[in-house]
């Protein structure tokens, strides 16, 4: 189902707070669930005064500047996209972001109807359209100061900040910093028509052995590693030759997947994620 963006002339709709731009030092995020608009408005005039085109890489947002770039991560497949702000909205579901329809295409939200995104505020001239999955998404998800709210916005530390001059004492590492919130819960916005149009969670495969007893000696390792993480075996005939797969937990969101997987590498176990199909 479409959630259209309100547009300013709307009646009933209240002005946000202005969302703060990024500093030098800092990045914008917003974490929230994303929405689409396609077909029906086409061609329609948007609160930016430019013509709505579903094909090009634009998306609404209740407050930030007009032509801000971000770059939007569905954290659930880790695909990324690189639009411009151009309407306002959404005003509905306490959605943070709507996205024209080839922006949600690559991201999968066409299919589900909307996704939990990571929204970076990026440089001007960054290249619009599909882009390369941020290598700190994990990290970034993590950072989320009130991760239980339907929507956050917040500042983290930005890696490529100049470093201080050497005369100048150097402050303390910044953490992440709440900007704003919403007052309802995730779980009140996540709907079951959302959780049920896309039923995939997320596994890390942590080894495969012809030897089960190998196969029971890693996993006996993790558990011990990770006694509140499920680690199961499975046992499957591949290739005509007898498999045996360590299994660790079953993620919702990639990103709590591909931070356990690199918890284990720092333990000198390898390992992949896999995309599944809930259990």
């Amino acid at each position: 189902m479409l959630s259209a963006p309100a547009y300013a002339s709307t009646p009933g709709t209240t002005k946000a707070a202005s969302t703060p731009t990024p500093t030098s030092s800092a990045t914008t995020v917003l974490r929230g669930r994303a929405s689409w608009y396609g077909i029906y408005f086409q061609g329609r005039k948007t609160t930016s005064g430019e013509r709505f085109n579903r094909f090009k890489y634009t998306c609404a947002h209740k407050t930030l500047p007009f032509g801000t770039r971000l770059r939007v991560s569905n954290v659930k497949n880790g695909k990324s996209v690189v639009v411009r702000v151009t309407d306002r909205g959404p005003f509905r579901h306490e959605r943070i972001i709507d996205l024209s329809e080839i922006a949600a295409r690559p991201l999968g939200i066409t299919e589900c109807g909307a996704a939990t995104v990571v929204a970076e505020v990026v440089k001007a001239n960054t290249p619009l359209g599909p882009a390369t999955t941020p290598d700190n998404l994990a990290e970034l998800f993590a950072a989320d100061p009130n991760p239980d709210a339907a929507y956050t916005t917040y500042s983290v530390p930005n890696d490529d900040a100049p470093e201080p001059n050497a005369a100048t004492p150097v402050a303390p590492t910044e953490k992440p910093a709440l900007i704003a919130a919403a007052t309802v819960s995730k779980t009140v916005v996540m709907t079951a028509t959302e959780s049920v149009n896309c039923p995939s969670g997320f596994l890390i495969q942590a080894g495969s052995f012809g030897d089960v007893a190998n196969a029971r000696q890693m996993q006996a390792r993790i558990k011990s590693l990770l006694p509140d993480v499920k680690v199961e075996l499975s046992q499957d005939l591949l290739d005509g030759r007898q498999r045996s797969r360590v299994f660790v937990g079953n993620f919702g969101e990639r990103p709590e997947a591909e931070a356990v997987r690199q918890q284990l590498r720092v333990w000198g176990i390898g390992g992949l994620v896999r995309e599944v199909a809930l259990r």
